[in-house]
């Protein structure tokens, strides 16, 4: 079965309830069990206990006039910014930092992530953070590596993913999701493993990019961002533990997420953004998009329209748009100008649904 139609089949599981499951163990056999088991032990005591705390970096970013812009971080480690050595660092401050230099106003970081929490809790996340923020302007999610790591069904934790952000899109917010990184890239983790690891993360991540678009949001794909790259530079971009982001990782990772937070605002005019080619923006089933987008670092995919129809036979119409970041002329290293520095170019989305 093809990666679309997985993605396809696990979304709608999700949405009607049941279980799909984790595959991929069965297939090796009871000695291949007991080899990942033995290798996911060595991982964790490889990785150990995490004992520290992700740093604060919650309040208000920029210094404009008027009413800050309400923006909303939920989601588990990545999203809470364990790993980096400050509270600038964290993926919430360098997008707050980020959209009060589009947006010309200051920008109020409220982040209810917390460290180790799968789909499941982001229910209880949704519900704190709407009871500080009743009215958010936008909500970004990082989620789906403990699902992984835990062996969560991923039919809940695509449906626990769906109900968060429908939830977030009834009380007003723009809703831009980071889809579950590739966890073929830790180092701790060994072959077999390391396949088995990479394969259910990529699935995961299609199927998520299928229930958010479906339910209004955007996604940006993280998996091949936390792949070669990472595996590359792995002592630049990982933290100590060697498993969770250093900051200069959560300043990649932010980097994608930026101009498809900003465009969700509307802060950007991708008309005039050099390097948008629109006659490439292909529109075609969500499920294809979420293929795509699982193989291209950085890649957008937002829900559409043909005809003025939402949907077709193979479910909602989506465009993928991959953007390309470019720094500011001069801009050196600084994670925080570097991010808001990102052109756009419109990639047409493959329409295989293999793997």
């Amino acid at each position: 079965m093809g990666r679309a139609r997985r993605a396809r089949r696990i979304a709608q599981t999700a949405a009607y309830g049941g279980g799909f499951g984790i595959a991929g163990i069965g297939v090796l056999g009871v000695v291949g069990y007991g080899l990942v088991k033995a290798e996911a032990l060595l991982a964790r005591l490889a990785v150990g206990i995490i004992l520290e705390a992700a740093p604060e970096d919650e309040g208000l970013y920029g210094a404009a006039p008027g009413p800050p812009i309400e923006l909303l971080v939920l989601g588990d480690s990545s999203a809470a910014g364990l790993g980096a050595d400050g509270g600038d660092q964290t993926i919430g401050a360098i997008l707050a930092t980020g959209v009060s230099a589009f947006a010309g106003r200051r920008v109020r970081l409220t982040n209810v992530a917390v460290v180790g929490a799968e789909s499941g809790d982001l229910g209880v996340q949704v519900a704190n953070a709407l009871d500080r923020v009743p009215r958010p302007d936008a909500a970004v999610i990082s989620i789906g590596t403990n699902d992984v790591t835990h062996r969560i069904d991923k039919s809940i934790a695509v449906r626990n993913l769906d109900a968060a952000v429908r939830r977030l899109r009834d009380a007003g917010a723009e809703v831009v999701v980071g889809t579950c990184p590739d966890l073929g890239a830790v180092q701790p983790i060994a072959q077999p493993l390391r396949a088995l690891a990479r394969r259910w993360s990529r699935d995961l991540a299609a199927a998520q990019t299928v229930a958010v678009v479906e339910a209004g949001g955007r996604t940006v794909s993280l998996g091949d961002i936390l792949g070669p790259e990472f595996e590359e530079r792995p002592h630049e971009l990982f933290s100590h533990d060697r498993f969770h982001p250093s900051a200069a990782g959560y300043a990649r990772a932010a980097a994608v997420l930026l101009p498809t937070l900003c465009s969700a605002m509307g802060l950007l005019d991708e008309d005039v953004v050099a390097g948008v080619d629109r006659s490439r923006g292909e529109r075609v089933p969500v499920s294809h998009a979420a293929t795509s987008a699982v193989r291209d670092p950085g890649t957008e995919v937002r829900p559409s329209q043909i005809a003025g129809q939402t949907r077709g036979p193979l479910g909602r119409w989506a465009v993928v748009l991959h953007r390309v970041r470019r720094p500011f002329p001069g801009g050196g290293d600084d994670a925080h100008t570097s991010t808001a520095a990102t052109d756009g170019q419109a990639v047409q989305a493959e329409q295989a649904a293999g793997s």
